[in-house]
């Protein structure tokens, strides 16, 4: 799999060249085990570089060596290369994070490029820090386990993970800056034109609204214990008043639910789409779900990004919808639910809380606007990697058209449908989905 130039051939080469052995311990490890993409795109660039030739790595070779794209093929149009490549810098991470804990030295992707760089591995002193509150899993940080509100008192888990949120969150504003400045310097778009999906959510001259998740919302729904439904996110008053604990602790809570937080996730996906959005010459908006209103939801397009639990405003389209989400807090079990189960799918998809597998799920579903004369996208799961698979089941030309091929009606037009997807979530990061199954609207 590594060896793509014939120097790399070499018996040994990969015993005497420590750089070389790095690399296939990385393909061959568990975190890139279901990975033969991101697999070749690295062992590609790797191997271009170790044999001085990293000049050559750019975005048009990748796309016809590594993914088969024609010679002649668009890379301002067809993103592939730069999906992927984010995804390898997430799978390398991963890889550093976990398996690769120990290795002197790691391959790291600069953001911009795609020449690989070797670099010693320095290992920091884990500071004394409190563990962290394990949250419900849309959309919170990578955490499997809920623990009863009884269990510990509100005051001492606010405590315990307030250091915490501020960290993430700030480090989340900063990631923002630097993607919107990104965004703004490249002016190239993430996914092909030719696709029907992105052609009939991004209308020349006409609006599309995106919608990211509420993460303080979430963050608020684990601290107390309950969900919040669309009626009472609305009227606000979840934030204004809370039954139970003492004030200080009521007054941190609540503060924690004002809060105007999103996901990586989420930013990924905005981030992505307005390049979408550009290439297509059509106009974008980005609203926090807060300070939409349902008349929002009832002109132009639309993309909701996360469940309910993030997202409430997902409430408005799901009595249209096959495959809804619930999360029952008592058993910790977040769920998709099969609301007419054909042939031999099961009545719900079950995610739990404490999965060693870390099974999670993702519903995709193009649906009409609430006025009927435009379209929605909602991409959501079961959690954060839940999400993320619905965003990459979308953002994947080559599997995203192999699905679409299959719907299309004979005129070539795309009806409205919903899929369900399936993955495994590696420290919060989906791995290639499975369609688990799909309906199409007549």
């Amino acid at each position: 799999m590594l060896s793509i130039d014939k120097d790399a051939e070499r018996p040994g080469a990969a015993a005497s060249d420590p750089r070389r052995a790095l690399v296939e311990r990385i393909v061959t490890s568990a975190a890139f085990a279901k990975c033969e993409r991101l697999s070749s795109l690295l062992a590609y660039v790797c191997d271009l570089t170790l044999n001085g030739r990293g000049k050559e790595i750019n975005e048009q070779k990748i796309g016809e060596a590594v993914f088969g794209r024609s010679r002649d093929y668009d890379s301002s149009i067809d993103g592939i290369v730069r999906t992927q490549a984010s995804r390898l810098r997430q799978r390398l991470d991963l890889y550093f994070q976990e398996e690769g804990a120990d290795e002197p030295m790691r391959v790291v992707i600069p953001r911009g490029g795609y020449m690989p760089l070797f670099e010693p591995r320095m290992i920091p002193v884990p500071p004394h820090l409190p563990v962290p509150l394990m949250l419900p899993p849309e959309h919170a940080p990578s955490a499997v386990v809920v623990q009863p509100p009884a269990a510990r008192s509100v005051a001492a888990l606010v405590a315990s993970t307030l250091p915490w949120f501020l960290v993430a969150m700030l480090a989340v504003a900063l990631l923002m800056v630097v993607l919107a400045n990104r965004t703004l310097r490249t002016g190239q778009a993430a996914a092909p034109a030719v696709i029907p999906l992105w052609s009939q959510m991004f209308v020349a001259e006409r609006q599309t609204l995106i919608v990211p998740g509420d993460s303080g919302l979430v963050m608020w729904q684990g601290l107390v214990g309950r969900s919040v439904g669309l009626g009472e996110y609305l009227s606000g008053g979840y934030r204004t008043n809370l039954v139970g604990p003492a004030a200080a602790s009521q007054k941190i809570v609540l503060d924690m639910g004002s809060r105007r937080y999103t996901s990586i996730v989420d930013l990924e996906v905005a981030k992505s789409l307005a390049l979408v959005s550009q290439s297509l010459k059509s106009k974008l908006a980005v609203r926090y779900a807060r300070d939409v209103r349902p008349n929002d939801l009832k002109q132009g397009n639309v993309i909701l990004v996360g469940a309910a639990e993030a997202n409430p405003w997902v409430e408005l389209f799901e009595h249209n919808m096959n495959f809804v989400f619930f999360n029952d807090r008592v058993r910790g079990i977040f769920s998709i639910r099969n609301r007419a189960p054909q042939g031999n799918e099961p009545r719900q998809w079950d995610s739990f809380y404490t999965d060693a597998q870390h099974r999670v799920y993702a519903v995709v579903a193009f649906m009409p606007n609430l006025s009927g004369n435009g379209n929605a996208l909602i991409l959501e799961g079961t959690s954060m990697a839940g999400t993320e698979c619905a965003w990459d089941f979308v953002s994947d030309n080559s599997q995203l058209m192999m699905f679409l091929k299959r719907i299309q009606r004979a005129d070539g037009t795309l009806p409205h449908f919903e899929v369900v997807l399936g993955t495994n979530n590696l420290s919060g990061s989906a791995v290639k989905s499975t369609i688990l199954a799909w309906r199409i609207s007549n």
